[in-house]
């Protein structure tokens, strides 16, 4: 069976949404995984193979079965397993020796009394199985109406259905007792089946229906934490955050549990600072601490009656003040070991994302004149050619006239005077 985000199932129980073969990241294949490493080591000879098994169910729920018929399992086999009453269906997480590794962390005895595996789930079983895990978000909801029908304190977040269809368990989160008996009567009536409730934490609730956290990934309750260490808001105070409920507080509403990830390493570095209730005594009066710096070694000092100006101290000038006051020496002012600090070098940050700015659509876009410019300077260009032609027609009739106004080679009249002349001379005797 796929996981439920994956719609496209196939029959054989492979995934076939995320193409991951149940590692996807969506819902619940990878909750809590352990990679194993001895996968493709042989046993010793003669050493038989550890009758042990890690079997998955709804929601990263993992319980340890003991392999009693010799049956050969391997990582994500569906298997019919013992269950009150009935048998309930889940597939398996781990196999072989590591087995012993996650027992020990978990303190559960090796050879305790475990729930046994009956036989790998036949194809009647996962059809049970499926037809079962298709009605637990209808029933939760309806199961939400009646619980609110009765007005009663408590949220119902998760049903989980047991892998014969036989009995359903109830997850609910509530803050005070709840008495939940006319709630069971109305739930046997409703759904006519077996019902159990399963009061859990909100912590355990949010690792049950998983989520995005603040950044950006699923959330580590849900993925691989599994112990639920307890958080204070000390916590954030010494790694210097703002104490703002709706930032520290993760998605189950209590503070979140990477806040304990960083606080040994900023512990093992405030060591070696004075306390931040310090009070270094001046000429000028008594100076208090209001910043620490832990990165830098830098401390921000101001006094009593002047708390808007501060003054910046390196932790060896602070604990040099220290050591004469307590010497019964006070210093002239805090002014004489004010620590200038170097500003950094401007970073030239690269834009990998693609965009310009965030407010890049409050500008309006710029219109594409470029058909513009090519019609104007066409025009330009005609016109420029008419202007020549202009020019060189008024230059040729220029010329013209000016030929014309000179007096013209007239022969024919050189003709006529030639004749005239010979007309009129005097005859020869």
């Amino acid at each position: 069976m796929a996981c439920n985000n994956c719609s496209s199932g196939a029959k054989d129980g492979t995934p076939k949404g995320c193409k991951n073969n149940g590692s996807c990241g969506t819902e619940s294949c990878n909750k809590l995984t352990v990679f194993d490493w001895l996968s493709n080591m042989n046993l010793p000879q003669e050493q038989q193979a550890f009758d042990v098994v890690e079997v998955r169910f709804k929601n990263g729920r993992k319980e340890f079965l003991r392999n009693t018929e010799k049956l050969s399992l391997a990582i994500g086999d569906i298997v019919a397993t013992e269950a009150s009453p009935g048998h309930d269906v889940g597939i398996v997480s781990l196999a072989g020796e590591l087995v012993k590794v996650q027992m020990k962390k978990k303190k559960v005895a090796v050879d305790s009394e475990l729930s046994k595996v009956y036989r790998k789930a036949s194809q009647k079983d996962i059809d049970i199985w499926s037809e079962a895990r298709n009605k637990e978000e209808a029933v939760r909801m309806r199961a939400r109406e009646l619980a609110i029908a009765l007005n009663l304190e408590m949220k119902i977040s998760d049903v989980e259905f047991q892998g014969d269809g036989s009995k359903a368990t109830f997850f609910y989160t509530a803050n005070d007792r709840v008495d939940f008996r006319q709630l069971i009567k109305d739930f046997a009536r409703e759904f006519g089946i077996r019902i159990e409730m399963k009061q859990v934490g909100f912590r355990q609730e949010a690792a049950r229906l998983g989520g995005i956290g603040s950044c950006g990934r699923e959330l580590c309750c849900s993925t691989w934490l599994t112990d639920f260490r307890s958080v204070n808001t000390s916590a954030a105070r010494y790694q210097q955050l703002s104490l703002n409920p709706q930032k520290l507080a993760g998605q189950c509403g209590k503070l979140k549990c990477c806040l304990n990830y960083e606080l040994d390493t900023y512990l093992d570095a405030l060591q070696d600072f004075p306390d931040s209730e310090t009070r270094l005594k001046t000429e000028k009066g008594m100076a208090k601490c209001q910043k620490v710096d832990i990165f830098k070694g830098i401390m921000w000092f101001c006094y009593e009656d002047n708390y808007s100006q501060w003054h910046t101290l390196k932790v060896e000038q602070v604990q040099e003040i220290i050591a004469l006051n307590k010497a019964q020496k006070t210093v002239a002012a805090l002014e004489d070991f004010v620590f200038e600090m170097q500003l950094d070098e401007p970073k030239n940050f690269q834009n990998v994302v693609g965009q310009d700015s965030l407010n890049r659509f409050d500008t309006p876009k710029k219109k594409n004149n470029r058909n513009k410019k090519r019609k104007r300077n066409e025009a330009n260009t005609v016109a420029a050619k008419n202007e020549q032609k202009q020019t060189v027609n008024t230059v040729e009739k220029t010329e013209q006239n000016t030929t014309n106004s000179q007096p013209k080679n007239n022969k024919k009249g050189k003709r006529n005077k030639g004749n005239y002349n010979k007309r009129n001379a005097p005859k020869k005797e």
